[in-house]
C-alpha cells in the first residue's frame, strides 16, 4: 500500500484523532491533578521553621514560619531587586517565601528571603501556630495563660490550661453564633415583617385601632424575646472576653491574644502522623461546612456550595418544560417552512451568544422591569426598597435558563426525531389522541435526549460567573436563601456562588499569596459538585435509557 492509497483509507485520521483525544485526557487529567494537589495539600499542617537571615555583613533576624513557596532565580536580578548577597555567592540562588502571619504585629503575612543568607533550619517543637478569626495565621512561643488578666499557667503547664479553655472559648463561640443568627435573625425577620403588614394595612386604608394594638402587642412580644437574648448575648460575651494568652513572637516581643478571637491552636512539629490526618479532615470538613471568613481567605465555602446547587436546581427547574414546550412545537406542530427554519437557525445562534450579553439582559428585564412591575404589584409596603426589583437567585436562575435554553432545545428536538414514525401511527390507530400520543409514547422514549440536554446545560450554568455578577451573586451574602422563615424558601435573595468566590479570591483578595491555595480548593470543589451533578443526571438518563430500549427495538 502506497503512501495515497494509506491516507484514502482513513487510517491517519484514525491515529490523528486517536492522538488529539489522548492529549486533551492527558491535560485535563494534569490540570485536575495540579489542582488537587495545590488545593488539597493547603489542609495539612506545615512544618514551621526557625532560623537566622542575615540581611546586611552586620545585620541580622530571626524568622519564625511556614515556607510556602521556593522560585530558583540568577544572582544578578536579585541584587536588582534590593536583595543584599554574600560576593562568593552562586550565579543562581533559591528565594524562599516564607509564611511569618502575625500581620497586626510585622504589617504583612509573608517574607522573601534568599537561600544564601539563611542559617541553619530547626523545628522546635513548642511553636504555636495560631488560626484567628482577624489578622490570619499568628505563630509565636507561649509564655502564659491568663484570666481576667492574671496569669493561671506558665512553662511546662500552660499548653494543657491553654486547650482546655480554647474548648471552653470555642463552646461559647457555637452558642453566640446560635443566638445571633438563628434566634436574633428570626425575630428581626419577624418584626421586619410586622412593620410590612403595618404598612400594609395603611395603604389598604384598613389599619384599625384594634390592628394597630394587635400589631403592637406582638411587636412588644418580640422586642421583649430580643432584649432576653441580648442579655444572655452580653453574658456569653463577657465569659467569652475572660481568658488569653501570651506569647513571644521572632522579634524577641511578647504579644498577648485573647482567646476570643482564635478559631484552632495547635503546634505542628510535635504533631505524630495521626494527630496531622485529624487536624487535615477537621480543616477539610471546616472548608465545606462553615461560613467564609477573613474577607472570603480563611474559613469555609458552605453558602457558596449551597447556593452554587440551589441555582442550579431552580434553573434545571425552569429550563426543562420551556425546552420541551419548544421543542415539541417545532417538531410535532410547527408547519416546516421557511419561518420555522428561521427559528431554528436563530436558536442555534442563541447558544453562541455571550453569556454576559445573557446578565445585561437578564438585569434590565428580570430585575428592572419584572421584578419592579412585580414589586409595584405585590409589594408596595416595601417600597422604595425593592423586593423582587433586585439581583437575586431567581433571576439568576432565570438568566440561566435562558442561556443554556438552546442546548436543551436542540437536544430533545433531536430526541423527538429519532423517535419511529409508525409508533406514533400506531398509537393513533388505537384511538389515542395527539396529545396522549405525545405523552405517553414519545416523551418517555426521548427522554434519554431530553436528559443529555439538561446534563449540558447544567455542566455550562455551574460555572457560568459573568452574567451571575449582574444578577445576583454577591461577595458574601449574610443568610441562605432556603431556612426557617416562613416562606422558607426566598427567590429574592441574593446568593454566593463557587465560581464566583474563586474570582473574589483569586483577583480580589487583599492577600492574594494567602489565598492562592483557597483558589486551588475552591475550584477542586467547583469541579467536583459539576460531576455529581452530571453524574446523578446520567444516571437518571440511563436508567430511562435501559426502560425504553426495549419497546424502540
Amino acid at each position: 500500500m502506497n503512501i495515497r492509497q494509506w491516507f484514502q483509507s482513513g487510517t491517519p485520521w484514525v491515529w490523528l484523532n486517536a492522538a488529539a483525544v489522548s492529549t486533551s485526557i492527558v491535560m485535563v487529567v494534569g490540570l485536575l491533578l495540579l489542582i488537587a494537589v495545590r488545593g488539597m495539600g493547603h489542609f495539612w499542617p506545615h512544618a514551621v521553621v526557625e532560623f537566622t537571615y542575615h540581611q546586611g555583613p552586620d545585620q541580622s533576624r530571626r524568622i519564625i514560619g511556614e515556607i510556602h513557596d521556593a522560585e530558583e532565580l540568577p544572582t544578578t536580578r536579585l541584587r536588582a531587586a534590593g536583595y543584599w548577597l554574600p560576593e562568593d555567592a552562586p550565579e543562581r540562588i533559591t528565594r524562599y517565601l516564607v509564611k511569618v502571619g502575625n500581620r497586626d504585629v510585622y504589617g504583612a503575612d509573608f517574607f522573601s528571603v534568599a537561600s544564601s543568607n539563611m542559617g541553619p533550619l530547626s523545628h522546635p517543637r513548642d511553636i504555636l501556630v495560631v488560626e484567628r478569626y482577624e489578622w490570619g495565621n499568628f505563630y509565636g512561643f507561649l509564655r502564659q495563660v491568663k484570666e481576667n488578666g492574671r496569669v493561671v499557667a506558665e512553662g511546662e503547664g500552660a499548653w494543657a490550661a491553654l486547650q482546655q479553655r480554647l474548648e471552653r472559648a470555642q463552646r461559647l463561640h457555637r452558642e453566640i453564633h446560635v443566638l445571633e443568627k438563628d434566634e436574633i435573625g428570626a425575630i428581626n425577620y419577624q418584626l421586619e415583617r410586622l412593620r410590612l403588614k403595618e404598612r400594609r394595612y395603611q395603604l389598604d386604608g384598613e389599619l384599625t385601632a384594634e390592628r394597630r394594638t394587635e400589631l403592637q402587642r406582638e411587636r412588644q412580644r418580640l422586642e421583649a424575646d430580643y432584649q432576653a437574648i441580648q442579655q444572655r448575648l452580653q453574658a456569653l460575651y463577657h465569659d467569652l472576653g475572660r481568658d488569653s494568652f501570651t506569647a513571644e513572637v521572632m522579634t524577641g516581643e511578647v504579644v498577648e491574644v485573647p482567646l476570643a478571637k482564635v478559631v484552632r491552636i495547635y503546634r505542628p512539629n510535635a504533631m505524630g502522623p495521626l494527630d496531622k490526618i485529624g487536624h487535615y479532615f477537621a480543616k477539610l470538613w471546616e472548608f465545606v461546612s462553615d461560613e467564609p471568613r477573613e474577607a472570603n481567605t480563611e474559613g469555609g465555602v458552605f453558602p457558596a456550595i449551597f447556593g452554587t446547587v440551589m441555582m442550579v436546581l431552580i434553573m434545571s427547574v425552569l429550563v426543562t418544560p420551556m425546552g420541551i414546550v419548544a421543542a415539541i412545537y417545532l417538531r410535532e406542530y410547527a408547519k416546516q417552512g421557511p419561518l420555522t427554519r428561521l427559528i431554528r437557525i436563530s436558536v442555534n445562534n442563541l447558544a453562541g451568544v455571550p453569556s454576559i450579553i445573557y446578565g445585561v439582559f437578564g438585569l434590565g428585564f428580570f430585575v428592572y422591569f419584572l421584578g419592579g412591575n412585580i414589586d409595584q404589584l405585590f409589594f408596595p409596603e416595601a417600597l422604595p426598597a425593592p423586593t423582587f426589583g433586585t439581583p437575586g437567585i431567581l433571576w439568576a436562575s432565570l438568566t440561566l435558563a435562558l442561556l443554556t435554553l438552546p442546548v436543551v432545545i436542540v437536544s430533545t428536538e433531536e430526541g423527538l426525531a429519532r423517535i419511529p414514525k409508525s409508533l406514533r401511527e400506531g398509537s393513533l390507530a388505537l384511538g389515542a389522541t395527539k396529545a396522549e400520543t405525545l405523552w405517553r409514547v414519545v416523551l418517555p422514549m426521548a427522554s434519554p435526549a431530553l436528559m443529555t440536554g439538561l446534563i449540558l446545560a447544567v455542566a455550562r450554568a455551574a460555572g457560568e460567573v459573568a452574567p451571575l455578577m449582574l444578577v445576583g451573586v454577591v461577595k458574601l451574602a449574610p443568610t441562605l436563601p432556603l431556612d426557617g422563615n416562613f416562606p422558607f424558601l426566598h427567590l429574592e435573595r441574593k446568593f454566593m456562588h463557587l465560581g464566583f468566590h474563586i474570582y473574589d479570591v483569586g483577583f480580589q483578595s487583599p492577600n492574594v499569596e494567602a489565598a492562592r491555595p483557597l483558589v486551588y480548593a475552591t475550584a477542586l470543589l467547583l469541579v467536583l459538585v459539576i460531576v455529581v451533578l452530571n453524574l446523578t443526571a446520567i444516571q437518571i438518563r440511563n436508567r430511562l435509557r435501559e426502560k425504553y430500549r426495549a419497546l424502540e427495538s
